[in-house]
């Protein structure tokens, strides 16, 4: 499918970070930039993947700004400055806020209703409260949660909270949103929810970005664009380094693999290399 290339989105550059003396990540480079296609609003879905204990969550601490780097920087939108006529995109150094960041439960306040916990998101945006109303009436609309509104999340349905999380997070920050392990445990009922969730998100801004986790490699070559394999790499002497960094990336929307409605036989041999150089590292 033909698409344009345009303004950088995120860039990572020379990061690493250090705990207690000890490097957990290194030597992070990385560009995306916002993807184009004639007629159509189309955001960016950016996946990480490695085997556990390489470095992905703290790598995604840095980019939502969560923990200062030993080195290097994190540069993403600043929606402020953003033109959306001419398409022209200003970065900004990140910072805790500037990211929306999902857990793996999907946590939401327990003592606040659907309709309360996303006005509550949205309190730093400059609108008035009648802009807020009707941009959140839109959203519950568009994301079939208009019945629910009135509902706190021990009545809502697994699919129903994990929506509401996931909006929660875009209404309350830019367009950039990371999701640790977002499939982990759930049924394949609450998948296809969270499935359809990336849609809505991924088409409701030219910039929206979801970046994520997994270790459902299948699933991810299903729905990432852009796929990065984080491990340990190998040292001159054959040896493991003991810190993570990108061992390789794979552009599925120059491999042609990108926004498929089914998995063919390039996606099986993806797999099936992604998988490889996760064993190795």
């Amino acid at each position: 499918m033909s698409y344009e290339s345009k303004d950088v989105i995120l860039q990572v550059e020379n990061l690493s970070v250090v705990y207690d003396g000890k490097t957990i990540i290194k030597d992070i480079n990385l560009v995306e930039k916002d993807t184009q296609r004639a007629g159509k609003i189309q955001g960016q879905t950016i996946a990480f993947v490695g085997r556990s204990g390489r470095g992905k969550s703290t790598l995604f601490r840095a980019l939502t700004g969560m923990i200062e780097p030993a080195t290097g920087k994190v540069l993403v939108p600043d929606i402020s400055k953003y033109n959306g006529e001419a398409h022209t995109i200003a970065l900004k150094e990140v910072h805790e806020g500037d990211v929306g960041f999902v857990d793996q439960k999907y946590t939401l306040f327990r003592h606040k209703t659907v309709y309360q916990a996303l006005h509550y998101a949205m309190r730093h945006a400059k609108l008035s409260e009648k802009e807020k109303k009707e941009k959140i009436d839109q959203h519950l609309a568009e994301w079939g949660l208009e019945k629910v509104r009135n509902q706190y999340p021990n009545e809502l349905s697994g699919g129903q909270r994990q929506r509401t999380a996931i909006l929660e997070q875009l209404l309350g920050t830019g367009t950039m949103m990371v999701l640790d392990e977002p499939f982990s445990g759930l049924d394949v009922g609450n998948i296809q929810n969270v499935k359809q969730a990336f849609e809505l998100v991924n088409a409701s801004h030219e910039l929206n970005t979801l970046i994520f986790s997994s270790h459902d490699i299948e699933l991810t070559v299903e729905l990432a664009d852009s796929i990065y394999v984080v491990g340990y790499p190998a040292l001159d002497n054959g040896q493991r380094t003991n810190y993570g960094t990108v061992l390789q990336h794979f552009d599925l929307k120059k491999m042609g693999l990108a926004w498929k409605d089914e998995l063919n036989g390039d996606h099986l041999d993806l797999i099936k290399t992604i998988k490889k150089t996760m064993l190795d590292s």
